[in-house]
């Protein structure tokens, strides 16, 4: 009895938990136009920071008022991807280079 009540508590736990989706967890990759809008328009973020990978490559910051961030990578391609995400983001003071 103990045993199918524990079986039968995991699986609704299991089932909850996937029917709660991150909305970024559709997203890896997209297009560059698409991905600016989903993260601008549906996610309500703005990119904060961003620079060089490489010759090909741009690499982006993006922050939500909440504090949750986003980093793009953006290739020559026109194809960008989530490559980390996470939450309290900072901004720091800037610094005089002199």
């Amino acid at each position: 009895m103990i045993r199918t009540f524990l079986v039968a508590s995991s699986l609704i736990l299991s089932m909850a938990q996937t029917a709660t989706a991150n909305p970024i967890a559709d997203v890896i990759c997209e297009p560059t136009e698409r991905m600016t809008k989903k993260l601008s328009q549906a996610l309500m973020s703005e990119r904060q920071a961003m620079g060089l990978r490489g010759p090909e490559q741009v690499v982006e910051v993006w922050t939500d008022q909440a504090g949750d961030w986003t980093m793009v990578i953006t290739y020559a391609s026109g194809q960008s991807c989530i490559v980390a995400m996470g939450e309290a983001w900072m901004e720091t003071a800037k610094r005089d280079p002199a």
